[in-house]
């Protein structure tokens, strides 16, 4: 089994506690270039998903003059989700309500520099 460029990124994500899934996502078109996720995640639904939520917080921050969106955090009754974007390129997680944002954020946000 051959490892993709994004494999010990993603790996190293869904370490954190409460870390169900992690994602490299084509904000384009929201396909999951690479993912890491639990059995039951709808990986393909989350991917396209969470990339058109990340690029409509880019869109709506120019709009705004509030310049480039560089995390985003949607928080549910069970978990959320979080993304961090370059480019073309969206780091995705999908964590349960016990996770530590905080570090997953930083963590997240140090991943994002390394996608090209």
């Amino acid at each position: 089994m051959s490892k993709t460029p994004y494999a010990e990124l993603l790996s190293m994500l869904s370490r954190h506690r409460g870390v169900v899934g992690s994602f490299v996502v084509s904000e384009r078109d929201g396909l999951a270039v690479d993912s890491n996720v639990q059995i039951g995640v709808h990986a393909e639904a989350v991917a396209a998903l969470a990339a058109s939520l990340h690029r409509k917080a880019r869109l709506a921050c120019g709009a705004a003059g509030c310049g480039v969106v560089t995390f985003l955090r949607l928080d549910a009754e069970k978990g959320g989700i979080c993304a961090a974007g370059r480019d073309d390129l969206v780091l995705v997680t999908i964590s349960e309500a016990r996770a530590n944002i905080g570090l997953l954020r930083v963590e997240m946000m140090r991943a994002a520099k390394a996608l090209t």
